[in-house]
């Protein structure tokens, strides 16, 4: 297992390097003039050239990128363009609010998508063909559609819940709860649906196996069967489906934050990729693939711990 975990965080760390460069190449040779972006159409040629030349836009692209990765190695990742402030700061003041909407998305659709699937697998008539109907919906409508529906429904038409965020530093729990709990419910729509349809067919898989008719011969319940050796069997490829939920989850919380003006990760993604404020963009790139990173690697160890074949690899 020790081993399976160094190579995990090697290949980890490579994976992290190598998004750092191609973005940061990508991101910088394409920067254009930000000094005249950031001073405006008025300003000077010489102040644009003096604010490019602050921001170190006028050394070789390769230098650059050795000034940041030596500073991000310290912690260091800059500092915002346009508003000064330190990008770590900008990401940490924001992080906590995606976090809590992933993790209590991933949390409720791990529990639904896993309670459908096995539903939908072991009985196979009416509640598989809803669980599949279900399924289809809800993979057919897009984030932000879900988001807009229960904007107006929940939020204009019943006053139920704010249309917009209500978290500020120093929010009450209320004030989280009723600002989540509509952005939750549309994460979690289409990230459930998903889910089930590939939990579902994970279990019918196993349900097929030889070893499950060789248990049933031998008079072993169904119950036991079900919960003891296929639920087993079948959480490794569960595990993959929600850890690939999860990177999802990450990627539509950008749109949901956009639409219910959570001042998340998401949001300071768009902003900054809409003003062309480069270390912000960066930052947030790093520490999503870090996220990503660790996630993934908690899911090795669990499938690790469940099939010890997965140990040896």
């Amino acid at each position: 297992m020790l081993r399976m975990i160094i190579r995990r965080l090697v290949s980890g760390v490579a994976v992290l390097f190598v998004v750092a460069v191609i973005t940061f190449l990508m991101l910088y040779i394409s920067a254009g003039d930000v000094g005249r972006r950031i001073l405006g159409d008025q300003a000077s040629e010489e102040a644009v050239a003096a604010k490019n030349t602050e921001l170190g836009l006028d050394e070789p692209v390769l230098e650059r990128m050795g000034d940041w990765f030596s500073s991000a190695l310290r912690g260091d990742f800059g500092k915002s363009w346009f508003t000064n402030e330190p990008v770590v700061d900008a990401i940490m003041n924001r992080l906590d609010v995606t976090l809590v909407m992933v993790f209590v998305s991933i949390t409720i659709i791990a529990v639904v998508a896993t309670v459908a699937g096995i539903t939908a697998a072991v009985r196979r008539g009416w509640a598989d063909r809803a669980v599949q109907i279900a399924s289809i919906g809800g993979s057919a409508l897009p984030g932000f559609v879900i988001g807009v529906v229960l904007i107006n429904f929940f939020a204009v038409q019943r006053g139920w819940f704010p249309a917009v965020s209500r978290i500020v530093p120093g929010a009450s729990v209320g004030d989280w709860v009723n600002s989540l709990t509509l952005p939750i419910i549309a994460l979690v729509i289409n990230g459930a649906a998903n889910a089930a349809a590939q939990i579902r067919s994970a279990f019918i898989k196993q349900l097929e196996m030889d070893y499950v008719r060789t248990l049933r011969s031998r008079g072993i319940s169904e119950r036991e069967i079900l919960f003891k050796h296929v639920l087993r069997s079948a959480a490794p490829a569960g595990l993959t489906v929600l850890s690939l939920q999860f990177i999802g989850l990450l990627g539509g919380v950008v749109v949901i934050e956009s639409i219910f003006a959570i001042a998340g990760m998401g949001r300071l993604a768009v902003d900054a990729t809409t003003q062309g404020d480069l270390p912000i963009v960066m930052g947030v790139v790093m520490y999503t693939v870090a996220i990503v990173i660790i996630v993934n690697l908690a899911v090795d160890i669990a499938n690790g711990w469940l099939n010890p074949k997965v140990r040896a690899r």
